[in-house]
């Protein structure tokens, strides 16, 4: 999760009040912070990635406003028109179609300011912009650009221009191979025959999105007026980016300028800071938090939370939701910003009304029972987490991508869809312990996730077992007689037939079924690829079977 780092001193000038050390120790785990570290003049400080809003001091500060009671309620920001606009290139369509765009003006900047900004950049760039792919944003020095402002395809060895950090003119082509960050993010737009690029209209380029801004709009400490500019795939994530990063820099007293954003079929004006509403029903607050707090009571603590609210009736409760809070979707996250206003540590624990006697579910009764058998084996077993990512679950395992859960804001690039196997996660393991004695020999019993192939938008949850065995001799013959003897001691009888599967030694993998289909799967010797794919020196056998019970 990003940390942020803030002085004392930063967050009392925003909030133009001296909070007591202490007090605010106490007070940001309510907010949903998690302090990293922190000593007499700095704080480091976690949020979820709920909370892009949080990942600057500034967004820090509006949020202790309210529960300080220094404000109450949405934050109001005036917005200015600026009399420009920028135009999108119709030849963007297939690349990356959306910007958004803003004037920011009256900043005030020093060199902890800058070193803060690019922080904040690059965790929106972490969370929200999947490390650029969705989202990618750019801040430039407005003062050495001539607007109006075009958003077009060029080609990439005929366009040249001075990248951010270097003093030689390239081409598009030869940032991609030549520059660090050409060579970081190339992969998200060496596909295409023309790059993105953004321009003034004296031909000046200010960047060539997702990669790498220009030197010639390099933010300095003298900067007091900028230009952003977020781009990207996804409009929705394109537009709530540059609600956030501009509402940051108003709580440190900058103005707001809109720029109209010309695509070829519609003219958009920017940023767009309405509020959105919401129904909360003051009893559906009451049952899940606990509290038997009145409907007005209730308000007081949105608004604490920096939300606006107005009662309609006795229990309903209209909502004002500020254009930065991208975390509010739903009824229950109104529920939680209740319970966030309301305090979490004066709900008091009860002992729920109907008393129950457990018995042990016979899914999981099952499982342990595998797990008894693989640790008589001589098996170490491993838990590894659901989430994974299209890097490790298809590409290194060399699988062809299909339809799977993804995680629509990921917490990390290494954590963005749901595991449909458990023997990446196992390869994993393995190449963070070569430094390990051979033989290792390792399972996990766990859950994957599939996606509904009847529904394509329900899930369903499969328990399977997977082992890995890797020593100077693994084989084939090892792996088959260690999947037999755990169907035997099951209780089962196994067929077994060829399988050509892409992850293993083609003719030395197999098909195991069994009678009613209660146990399938496969077994073989690991692709030398994959083996090389996670770094590995040694032969690796495996299995996985899919439990039906």
């Amino acid at each position: 999760m990003p940390v942020i780092n803030f002085t004392y001193q930063n967050l009392n000038e925003l909030l133009g009040i001296s909070i007591d050390k202490g007090e605010l120790i106490d007070l940001l785990p309510m907010i949903g912070s998690d302090i990293e570290d922190y000593d007499d003049e700095n704080l480091k400080v976690e949020f979820f990635p709920n909370r892009p809003d949080h990942y600057s001091v500034e967004g820090i500060a509006r949020t202790l406003k309210g529960f300080l009671q220094i404000e109450r309620g949405i934050p109001h920001y005036d917005l200015t028109p600026s009399g420009t606009s920028i135009t999108v290139d119709p030849g963007l369509a297939n690349i990356r179609p959306y910007t958004s765009c803003a004037l920011v003006e009256d900043i005030n900047l020093d060199d902890d300011k800058l070193v803060q900004i690019m922080e904040f950049q690059e965790d929106l760039h972490w969370v929200l912009g999947r490390d650029r792919k969705k989202v990618a944003i750019g801040i430039h020095n407005l003062d050495v650009l001539t607007p109006p402002f075009y958003y077009k395809a060029a080609d990439p060895l005929t366009t040249s221009f001075v990248a951010l950090d270097t003093d030689e003119e390239m081409n598009l082509k030869e940032i991609l191979e030549n520059h660090k960050k050409g060579r970081a993010y190339a992969h998200i737009i060496d596909k295409f025959d023309k790059y993105p690029l953004l321009i003034d209209s004296e031909d000046n380029v200010l960047s060539m999105p997702p990669i790498i801004n220009g030197e010639l709009t390099k933010l300095t400490a003298d900067t007091k007026n900028v230009f952003v500019d977020v781009t990207g795939t996804d409009k929705k994530a394109v537009d709530h980016t540059l609600n956030i990063i501009t509402t940051s820099f108003a709580e440190s007293g900058a103005k707001i300028k809109t720029m109209n954003v010309i695509y070829p079929n519609e003219t958009r004006t920017l940023p767009d800071l309405t509020p959105k509403k919401k129904i909360l029903r003051v009893e559906n607050a009451q049952r899940m938090i606990g509290i038997d707090s009145s409907r007005d009571e209730i308000i007081g603590m949105l608004r604490r939370v920096r939300l606006d609210a107005d009662a309609l009736n006795e229990d309903e409760i209209e909502v004002s939701i500020p254009p930065y809070r991208i975390d509010v979707l739903h009824e229950v996250d109104i529920i939680e910003n209740v319970a966030i206003g309301y305090d979490f540590r004066k709900i008091r624990a009860r002992l729920p009304d109907v008393a129950t006697v457990a018995s042990e579910d016979p899914h999981k009764a099952f499982e342990n029972r595998v797990r008894e058998i693989m640790i008589g084996y001589g098996f170490y077993e491993v838990m590894s987490l659901m989430l994974t990512s299209e890097e490790q679950h298809y590409q290194k395992m060399n699988l062809t991508e299909d339809e799977r859960v993804v995680v629509a804001q990921p917490i990390s690039q290494d954590r963005t869809m749901i595991r449909k196997s458990l023997l990446n996660g196992l390869m994993e393991f393995l190449e963070d312990n070569t430094h390990e004695e051979l033989p290792q020999k390792i399972f996990e019993v766990g859950e994957v996730v599939y996606l509904d192939k009847a529904t394509e938008t329900r899930t369903r949850g499969v328990s399977k077992l997977a082992a890995l065995v890797t020593h100077s001799t693994a084989n084939f013959t090892e792996i088959k007689s260690l999947t037999a003897s755990l169907i035997s001691n099951l209780g089962l009888k196994m067929t077994v037939k060829p399988l050509d599967h892409p992850s293993f030694i083609k003719g030395r993998c197999a098909e195991v079924v069994t009678k009613g289909d209660k146990v399938k799967g496969f077994f073989g010797e690991v692709s030398p690829l994959v083996i090389s794919n996670f770094n590995l020196e040694y032969p690796v056998v495996a299995f996985e079977l899919e439990f039906n019970h």
